[in-house]
C-alpha cells in the first residue's frame, strides 16, 4: 500500500535514467510531488478543428497522427529542420519546426499529438510553421471520428523524457491506490463548498466535466493561499513573543543623521522612519517591508536605520541583488554616513573593500577578503554592505543587529532569513533574531502583499523628492524609429545622457532560408541583442558620441569599468540588458529606450524607467516593441498611462500573473496559488481563515494541519 510519501522510483521500477532526469527536473520525488503537478489544460476532443477544413491565416489546434517525420541541415549546413506530415481521417498537414532537430525523436511515427499553431500556404500546400503540440494518447481524438470523446484529456508541463502521456497514465495507477488524509478543517471545506483532497485530486486529473476542473481548482487555490496566509501568520506572532534587539537615544540618533543629509526628507519618508524607530523600540524584532517607487528614497531611510544600530556599538548588514546596486550603495552610505566617521564594508563575490582609506580618508580601499571578514568577526566593522555573498559561511558579525535587504522579491524567503542568522552571539549576549527591513522598488498588488509577505509590518513611501518631473514615456512605431534616434541626438548634444536596453546579448540570426519554400516574412523574429545595437548604434546611428556596453557576460571589473564611464559623462550612451534594471542611480542621464519592450514585465519596465528622471531635468522612456498585437499593444500602453508603479503592478497581476512579480521559487506557491491572488475575495477569506486559527484557537488543535505547516516551513533554501 502506497502513500503520498511513497517515492516514484519505488512506485514505476522500470524508469530509465532519461526518466529519472526528467522527473528529477520537474521536481517530482513522491506521490504527492505527482499528484500536485496538476495539468495546466484540458483538452476537449470535440473542440479540435478538422485538417480538412482548416484555412491560411487561421490560428488553429487539430489532433493529428504522425505518419512521417524527420529533419535535416539546410541552406549550406547552417539551419537543423524537422518536418512531419500528420493526418487525422479527413486529410493531412505539414509541420515544420526551425532549429528543433531533436522533435524528430520526440514525435516518433505512429504518435499522436494536439498540434497548435498559425496555418499558412505554399505552392497550394498547407503547413504550420513552428508548432506547439502535446503527445497525447491516440484514443483521445476528435468528435468527427466516432470515438468517445467525452471524457476532458489533460494536458501536463513536461521535459526531456517525461511526456505528457506518460504522466497521465503515471496518476491514473497511482490516484486509486492512495488514500488522502484531508489537513483542511472540516468546517473551512464546508463554509466554502470545496471538495474533498482525495475527490480534488480525482477531479485535477481525470475531470468529467469543467465544473468539475473548476471545482478541483477553487480548492487548491484557496489551499495554497490559506496555507502560505497561515504560515505567515504564525511567524509572525512567533515573532512577537522573541525578545528584540534594545537601541538607545534613537530620536537623537536619528536627528544627527537627518543632519548628515545633503536633502530634506520627504514627509513620506520620515513616517517610514518613524515606523521604524516604533519598531526599535517595541521590545521586539523588527520584521518590515518598505515598500516605495524608483527613486522615492528608500535608501535614505535604510541608511537612518544602520546609523542608529552602528552609534549603538552594533552592527548592519545590507544586501543587494547585483555587484552594480551592491557599489552603488557602499558609494552612497560612504558619503552619507562616512561624514559620522563610521567604517563600512563592501562584500561581493569578485570585492572587498573598505571606507575610509587610510591614504585618502574620502575614498575607499580594496582589502584581502580574509581581513575585511575578520575585521567584521571582530565588531570593528559596524556596517557591511553585498550580495549574496554575505549568506556564506564564512562572513560572521560578532554583533548583528539589524539585516537588510534590498528588491528583496530577488531573494528566496530563506535566503532572506539567512542574512538575519549570521551573527555569532559568542561574545555578545544579544537574542538570536536581529531587527529586518525588507524594501523594494517593485509595486506590490494587495493580494500579493497580503498572502505572501503576510508576515512583515508594512510600509510605504509613495512621494517623490521635490523637483523631480514625471517622465515622459512614448511607444515608437518603427516608421518613428529615427525620429526618435533625432531626438536623442539633441539631448546628447545638450550634454545629456541615454539608457539603450535590450532584452539578449547575442545576436540570432534567424533569416529563413529560401529553398525550403517559406516566405521570409512569415517567422521573421526580431530581437534586439546588445552587441548588436551596440554596433550599429556606434558605427551608425551616434558615430560622434562615446557609447559603452554592459551585460551580464563581462567580468566584475569590466561591468564597473563601463558603469564608471557612463557615470563620468565619458560615455553618452550605455547599451545594456536588464543588469541595470535596479538601482543604478545617473542623475545626468535622461533618455531610457527599451527594445524589444513587450519581452518584459510592466514591473521590469517601469523599473528600467526608473534609471531616468533622477534629477530636475525633463527626462523621456522610449518603448520600441519588436512585434505588436492588441494584447501587445494594450500591455504597453498601460506604462504611458498609469499615474503610479502600483496601478503597473495591479494590470500585470491581471495579465500576467503574480510569478511575473514575485518569482515563484521565492513565493512557496504554487501555479494554481498564484493565480488565486487575482482573487481579492479568496485571499481575504483565506486570510481571515488563517487569523481565527491563530487568535482564536491554536494549530496544535489541528494536528493534520500543523504537520503540513511544518513541513512548509522545512523546505530547502531556494538559490535563484
Amino acid at each position: 500500500m502506497m502513500d503520498l510519501t511513497t517515492p516514484l522510483e519505488q512506485s514505476f521500477r522500470q524508469l530509465n535514467p532519461k526518466q529519472k532526469s526528467g522527473l528529477k527536473n520537474l521536481g517530482l520525488k513522491t506521490a504527492e510531488d505527482l499528484l500536485r503537478h496538476f495539468p495546466y489544460r484540458y483538452e476537449n476532443p470535440a473542440d479540435l478543428k478538422k485538417i480538412a477544413e482548416v484555412i491560411t491565416g487561421e490560428k488553429v489546434r487539430i489532433w493529428g497522427r504522425v505518419k512521417k517525420i524527420d529533419y535535416e541541415k539546410t541552406w549550406k549546413k547552417k539551419m537543423n529542420i524537422a518536418y512531419a506530415t500528420v493526418e487525422d481521417p479527413t486529410g493531412r498537414i505539414k509541420m515544420v519546426w526551425f532549429r528543433q532537430p531533436y522533435i524528430a525523436r520526440m514525435l516518433p511515427e505512429g504518435s499522436c499529438a494536439i498540434f497548435s499553431g498559425t496555418v499558412a500556404m505554399r505552392k497550394d500546400e498547407y503547413y504550420i510553421a513552428n508548432p506547439l503540440y502535446d503527445i497525447v494518447h491516440c484514443s483521445v481524438v476528435p468528435e468527427f471520428t466516432k470515438e468517445d470523446s467525452s471524457r476532458l484529456q489533460p494536458l501536463y508541463s513536461t521535459t526531456s523524457g517525461i511526456s505528457s502521456l506518460w504522466l497521465s497514465k503515471a496518476v491514473s495507477k497511482i490516484l486509486p491506490a492512495i488514500s488522502a488524509e484531508d489537513f483542511l478543517p472540516k468546517e473551512i471545506i464546508e463554509k466554502y463548498h470545496l471538495p474533498s483532497l482525495q475527490t480534488a485530486l480525482r477531479w485535477a486529473h481525470n475531470p468529467k466535466t469543467e465544473e468539475h476542473s473548476n471545482a478541483a481548482k477553487k480548492r487548491f487555490a484557496f489551499e495554497g493561499v490559506f496555507l502560505m496566509q497561515l504560515m505567515r501568520a504564525s511567524q509572525k506572532e512567533e515573532i512577537k513573543k522573541t525578545a528584540g534587539i534594545k537601541l538607545s537615544n534613537i530620536e537623537t540618533l536619528r536627528d544627527e543623521f537627518v543632519k548628515l543629509l545633503p536633502f530634506g526628507l520627504t514627509d513620506a519618508q520620515k513616517k517610514a522612519i518613524e515606523d521604524i524607530l516604533s519598531d526599535l523600540r517595541s521590545g521586539h524584532p523588527m520584521n518590515r517591508l518598505l515598500e516605495g517607487d524608483v527613486g522615492s528614497g528608500k535608501t535614505a531611510v535604510a541608511a537612518c536605520a544602520a546609523y542608529i544600530c552602528a552609534k549603538n556599538g552594533l552592527q548592519a548588514a545590507y544586501m543587494a541583488p547585483t555587484e552594480i546596486l551592491a557599489r552603488q550603495h557602499f558609494e552612497t552610505f560612504s558619503k552619507v554616513l562616512g561624514r559620522a566617521g563610521l567604517k563600512i564594508g563592501l562584500l561581493t563575490s569578485s570585492l572587498s573593500e573598505k571606507f575610509p582609506s587610510k591614504i585618502t580618508r574620502e575614498k575607499s580601499t580594496h582589502v584581502s577578503k580574509a581581513q575585511l571578514l575578520k575585521w567584521v568577526r571582530d565588531g570593528e566593522f559596524p556596517i557591511l554592505i553585498g550580495t549574496h555573498s554575505l549568506i556564506e559561511k564564512k562572513v560572521e558579525f560578532k554583533n548583528l543587529a539589524l539585516a537588510m535587504v534590498d528588491e528583496q522579491h530577488r531573494f528566496g524567503v530563506a535566503q532572506r532569513s539567512k542574512l538575519s542568522k549570521r551573527a555569532i552571539l559568542k561574545e555578545v549576549r544579544l537574542p538570536s533574531f536581529p531587527h529586518f527591513l525588507s524594501m523594494t522598488a517593485t509595486p506590490i498588488p494587495r493580494t500579493l502583499a497580503l498572502t505572501i509577505y503576510a508576515d512583515l509590518d508594512l510600509s510605504v513611501i509613495d512621494e517623490m523628492p521635490q523637483g523631480r518631473q514625471s517622465i515622459e514615456t512614448k511607444i515608437v512605431p518603427p516608421k518613428d524609429r529615427n525620429i526618435a534616434y533625432e531626438f536623442i541626438r539633441q539631448k546628447l548634444n545638450a550634454g545629456e545622457q541615454a539608457f539603450v536596453i535590450c532584452p539578449r546579448i547575442e545576436p540570432e540570426e534567424v533569416k529563413l532560408p529560401m529553398e525550403i519554400g517559406l516566405p521570409e516574412t512569415l517567422l521573421r523574429a526580431e530581437m534586439k541583442s546588445v552587441k548588436e545595437e551596440y554596433k550599429k548604434l556606434n558605427e551608425k546611428i551616434f558615430p560622434e558620441f562615446a557609447i559603452a556596453i554592459m551585460h551580464g557576460k563581462l567580468t566584475p571589473k569590466e561591468k564597473e569599468e563601463a558603469m564608471q564611464r557612463f557615470r563620468d559623462n565619458k560615455a553618452q550612451v550605455l547599451v545594456s540588458t536588464s543588469v541595470v534594471e535596479v538601482g543604478v542611480d545617473v542623475p545626468n542621464a535622461t533618455i531610457m529606450m527599451i527594445e524589444g519592450a513587450e519581452r518584459f514585465g510592466l514591473a521590469q519596465l517601469h523599473q528600467f524607467r526608473g534609471r531616468v528622471g533622477r534629477s530636475e531635468k525633463k527626462s523621456y522612456c522610449f518603448i520600441l516593441p519588436s512585434s505588436y498585437s492588441a494584447d501587445v499593444f494594450r500591455r504597453l500602453k498601460a506604462l504611458t498611462e498609469a499615474k503610479s508603479g502600483f496601478e503597473l503592478a495591479e494590470y500585470d497581476l491581471e495579465f500576467r500573473g503574480a510569478g511575473e512579480l514575485s518569482g515563484r521559487k521565492q513565493s512557496g506557491l504554487s501555479d494554481i496559488g498564484m493565480e488565486a491572488l487575482k482573487n481579492l475575495k479568496m485571499v481575504e477569506a483565506a486570510r481571515f481563515e488563517a487569523r481565527e486559527i491563530i487568535e482564536q484557537k491554536t494549530l496544535a488543535s489541528y494536528p493534520l494541519l500543523n504537520t503540513k505547516i511544518k513541513e512548509l516551513q522545512m523546505e530547502p533554501l531556494h538559490f535563484e
